[in-house]
């Protein structure tokens, strides 16, 4: 599955942001641990000064303790060194297991109590003021509260980040798909402001480009057609001068030039419509049937109404029997025309020729592109399954050669327009 790209962004800042609190730990724990033992030091050398000395009496002990309680405000006990009570001040502690040396924090019930042991042997022990969380927990609550706030306040700007970059994908991807007048809205002035303005500037200029090659094809197209009708005059004026078979070549000739000019005419319209100029209810069944009949073949299925412009639609047809006739052999093409469960009208043109490899079911569909050993019969423009294409396109929908073990099928699907499930027999 693949990532996205703010989950990417997002993850990479929690991921700063951990490495860094830890770092931040360690040195602080590090730099705790020196000031820790400087001020158990200090503490050492004051209690040392501040409490009477071991063989002080026990009352002597017990007001000195009294005075540290009264400036402190906290629970103090002091301890001989085998660990017998010598004093206490405020609420009294429980036993506490004495052992070793050094300092530390002992847990007991409520709050923990910190433990000294003073130069000569006794302990002295202070219940801390701070509840039942441990010096660095504050600390600790703090990191926690700052990373949490890191992260809710780093989503919603790597998804503005990110959310620019699909803008910018889509925007590509509709260029991509035919729509040359797409263009994306130009958002901040970082990078991706920057990557925004090159493919708005890109876009325009294919724009450009691909309008002025049509306009030069359409305009050249027209211009052709006046030449063209001048060697037809010539040839009508010539009379018998011309041999009658030459003249019938030349006749032919001069008919494939004006059908090639009129094909290349409307793909050039065809790529700036939308949808059809005009549209009607119009049963596909019937218009198959019509053209195919021109040709003395049969026409199966069923009835199959749709909305769209009847000329043009029977021009798609007629290209795809062309098409059949000219590579399917001697047996007439076979057609088909149904209605499938989603509504959508489907016509089937399949011949018996020797067939279409896979790698160039897609290509055929290329203006002039011919698969070899097909141009050696001089028959075809090689805009017939580009004008199938387009004319299927332009009425929302498509047409694929599909594959089957003979021959060659070519499958047109188009939105319909469903009146009743009428059924019709097979049409000659």
């Amino acid at each position: 599955m693949r990532r996205r790209l703010f989950l990417q962004v997002y993850f990479t800042i929690l991921a700063v942001l951990v490495t860094a609190m830890v770092v931040a730990g360690a040195v602080w724990r590090v730099a705790e641990g020196s000031r820790t033992e400087h001020m158990v030091d200090v503490a050492t050398e004051f209690l040392g000064s501040a409490l009477p000395p071991p063989d002080a009496s026990a009352a002597e002990q017990q007001r000195a303790l009294d005075v540290l309680h009264a400036r402190l405000h906290v629970d103090l006990a002091l301890y001989a060194a085998d660990g017998e009570v010598i004093a206490t001040a405020g609420r009294p502690m429980p036993y506490l297991p004495l052992h070793g040396t050094g300092h530390g924090i002992a847990a007991m019930p409520g709050r923990p109590a910190w433990l000294l042991q003073l130069p000569d042997g006794r302990w002295f022990a202070a219940r801390l003021p701070t509840g039942p969380w441990r010096p660095g927990a504050w600390l600790a609550m703090f990191i926690a509260a700052l990373g949490i706030a890191v992260a809710l306040g780093a989503y919603p700007a790597a998804r503005n980040l990110t959310r620019r970059l699909e803008r910018l994908k889509a925007g590509v991807e509709q260029l991509g798909q035919g729509d040359l007048a797409a263009r994306v809205k130009v958002e901040g002035k970082d990078e991706i402001a920057a990557l925004a303005e090159s493919f708005n500037r890109a876009a325009t200029r294919i724009e450009e480009l691909v309008t002025a090659r049509k306009m030069l094809l359409a305009n050249a197209s027209h211009e052709l057609r006046t030449p063209l009708a001048r060697i037809t005059m010539a040839l009508e004026l010539a009379g018998g001068r011309i041999d009658p078979e030459q003249r019938a070549h030349l006749r032919t000739d001069v008919g494939e030039l004006d059908q090639l000019i009129g094909e290349i005419l409307l793909a050039s319209r065809l790529d700036t419509m939308k949808a059809p100029e005009r549209s009607e209810v119009v049963d596909l069944l019937a218009l198959a049937a019509e053209e195919a009949a021109r040709d003395g073949i049969e026409v199966s299925g069923r009835s199959a109404p749709l909305r769209g412009d009847a000329a043009l639609l029977r021009r798609m047809i007629r290209n795809l029997i062309d098409n059949a006739r000219r590579h399917g052999g001697d047996r007439a093409p076979e057609i088909t025309v149904t209605r499938t469960g989603a509504g959508q009208a489907q016509l089937d043109v399949r011949d018996h020729g020797t067939g279409v490899p896979e790698a160039e079911r897609e290509r055929i569909f290329e203006p002039f592109y011919r698969i070899a050993g097909s141009a050696e019969s001089g028959r075809g423009s090689g805009l017939g399954l580009t004008l199938v294409r387009q004319i299927a396109a332009n009425h929302g929908g498509s047409a694929d050669c599909m594959p089957v073990v003979e021959g060659t099928l070519f499958r047109v699907m188009l939105p319909g327009n469903i009146n009743g499930d009428q059924r019709s027999p097979a049409l000659a």
